[in-house]
C-alpha cells in the first residue's frame, strides 16, 4: 500500500469536511475548499478522520491514491492553518506598491506593472534591505501557482542577483567578464 495514501487524514476542531460522490468539501476558519477525486479512489469519513481508499494495486491507481490523500491533506491544513511564501525584490530602484486587490511592480522596465491578487490570496509588503513580499492564502496549489508568476516578472539573474525570487531560494552567482589586461 502507498506510505501516503495509507496515512489517514485526521481533522481538527473547527473543520468541517464532506464527502459528496467524488467531491471533498472542506469549510473552515481560513476558507472553503473543494476538490474532485481521482476516478478509482474512494474517500470515507469515520468520525474526525478522513481515509483514502484503492481499489487495486495497478501502478496508476497507486499513483493517484497518494496524489488523492496529500491534495486533500493540503485542502484540510490550508482551511485551519493557512500557507503562506516569500518573494524578496531585489535591485537598485526596484519598488512594490499594495493598490486595492493588486500589486504594482516597478522592476527595471519602461512601464509599471499590475499584477492583480485572485480571489482567497492576501499579498502584504515590507520594505527592509530588500523588498520582501508575503503571501497568504488557504489554497496551496494557487498560492504556488500566483508566487511563481511573480517571479516569473523579472526571475533572478546570476551576475548581480537583481530580480525576484523567493526567500529560501539560492542564486548561484557567475563571475562576469574577466578584465582586459
Amino acid at each position: 500500500m502507498s506510505r501516503i495514501g495509507r496515512l489517514s487524514i485526521k481533522i481538527p476542531k473547527g473543520v468541517e469536511v464532506k464527502v459528496q460522490d467524488r467531491k471533498v468539501i472542506v469549510k473552515g476558519p481560513k476558507g472553503q475548499l473543494e476538490k474532485d477525486v481521482p476516478e478509482p479512489i474512494e474517500v470515507e469519513l469515520n468520525g474526525d478522520e478522513l481515509i483514502c481508499k484503492r481499489p487495486s494495486d495497478e501502478r496508476q491507481i497507486r499513483a493517484l491514491h497518494g496524489l488523492a490523500r496529500a491534495l486533500i491533506n493540503n485542502m484540510v491544513v490550508g482551511v485551519s492553518e493557512g500557507f503562506s511564501k516569500e518573494l524578496l525584490v531585489i535591485g537598485v530602484g526596484y519598488k512594490v506598491e499594495e493598490k486595492g486587490k493588486s500589486l504594482i511592480f516597478h522592476i527595471g522596465y519602461s512601464h509599471p506593472i499590475d499584477f492583480p491578487l485572485p480571489e482567497g490570496i492576501k499579498a502584504s509588503v515590507e520594505r527592509q534591505k530588500e523588498i520582501k513580499v508575503k503571501l497568504e492564502g488557504c489554497d496551496k496549489e494557487l498560492l504556488g501557482l500566483v508566487a511563481a508568476k511573480i517571479r516569473a516578472l523579472r526571475p533572478p539573474e546570476p551576475y548581480k542577483g537583481k530580480g525576484i525570487q523567493y526567500a529560501d531560494e539560492t542564486i548561484i552567482r557567475k563571475a562576469g567578464k574577466a578584465g582586459a589586461k
